[in-house]
């Protein structure tokens, strides 16, 4: 391990203490949460990092003692056996992390071929979503939704945002569920009781936390297009055109919101959500042009490709990515999410330390 880099780490580390000792950065709440989520990324490192310090101090002290007391000799034995694991533990945190990891997320529930029963799924997914963010303290905002006849969804896009100061913040849980999600179960319009296959797309990609986030997005790249709020089958539930639509023309990205209060609002938002998008997939580029290993989304809800599948009848959820299975579904989708979240970290985690030691 590099001694330079983590003494610099230690020093910056009291840094980050001295600044948020410092009643005048709490004036500044974006600039207190990101110090903040610093050094509750640092603090782990720290913490192994002055234990390991501390071990091989006793060890030598306990080595220098052994030939005068055979407990010290016990001792040092045992005090030899801890440093390893000490090692490997610094070892996995020093591993580079995702930028994102503290950031908030955009999350998109696209329902797919399936019709009705495809839109009822994706509203379960939202559900899904929702309760795990309810879980973990997280707070929740829909941007905007097309219902179906029956209470599902065509399409919805929902904010998801952490309250604290977590270095695992919403990002570092939730970034392995874009993809193609599959449902196999009877649906609410099936008669005959025969078991249907559809499918949901889901697209997660970090929140741009302001403009500075991404360059200035031209006038002439944009069309926006106001309409009014819409509700549960396309029917208008407003009776002023405050919804807003944004095609960003060179690339096709479409977003709209309909839930703030004025077409100014809605406009910001969306503006927002479109600028995440375009940080997302210019990272992605410059990802796929690096030829860097990173995880692709699926795109598209007619893939075959598919990340999970939800099967009812034997109430089983399967992550495809990983091998994971559970039987505990009901569960699973009333937010129960973190025993599959834990697996896909746990092997991404794995994927990262293999690729350390080969480099």
């Amino acid at each position: 391990m590099d001694s330079p880099a983590l003494t610099e780490l230690v020093a910056e580390y009291g840094e980050l203490e001295q600044d948020l000792a410092d009643p005048a950065v709490h004036a500044d709440q974006a600039r207190a949460r990101k110090l903040g989520r610093r050094y509750a990324e640092l603090t782990p490192v720290v913490k192994v990092l002055r234990e390991l310090e501390s071990t091989r101090a006793d060890l030598g002290a306990a080595e220098e003692l052994a030939p005068e007391d055979p407990a010290f000799a016990e001792e040092a034995a045992a005090l030899r056996e801890r440093i390893p694991a000490l090692e490997s533990k610094l070892t996995e945190l020093l591993l580079p992390r995702d930028p994102h990891d503290g950031d908030d997320v955009v999350l998109e529930v696209k329902s797919g071929e399936g019709g009705e029963e495809s839109a009822l799924f994706a509203g379960d997914l939202l559900r899904m979503y929702l309760r795990y963010a309810e879980r973990h303290g997280w707070s929740t905002e829909v941007l905007d939704g097309t219902e179906s006849d029956l209470g599902g969804y065509k399409d919805v896009t929902v904010v998801i945002k952490s309250r604290g100061s977590d270095p695992d913040g919403v990002w570092a849980r939730l970034k392995f569920e874009g993809g193609v999600h599959r449902v196999q179960r009877v649906p609410a319009t099936e008669s005959q009781g025969r078991i249907h296959t559809s499918a949901a797309g889901v697209l997660v990609y970090p929140e741009a936390e302001d403009a500075a986030d991404f360059e200035e997005i031209p006038d002439k790249d944009l069309r926006i297009d106001v309409y009014r709020s819409s509700g549960k089958g396309g029917q208008s539930v407003n009776t002023t055109d405050s919804a807003v639509r944004i095609t960003h023309l060179p690339t096709g990205i479409v977003v709209s919101c309909q839930n703030e209060r004025s077409q100014l609002q809605n406009k910001a938002r969306a503006m927002q959500v479109l600028r995440s998008r375009l940080a997302a997939a210019a990272e992605e580029e410059a990802a796929k042009q690096a030829s860097d290993a990173r995880r692709s989304q699926v795109r598209t809800v007619d893939r075959s490709e598919r990340v999970r599948t939800y099967n009812f009848p034997e109430n089983r959820i399967s992550d495809h990515r990983v091998g994971y299975k559970a039987h505990n579904l009901e569960s699973v989708l009333d937010g129960d999410l973190d025993g599959v979240l834990d697996a896909l970290a746990s092997a991404d985690r794995a994927e990262r330390l293999a690729a350390h030691s080969s480099g």
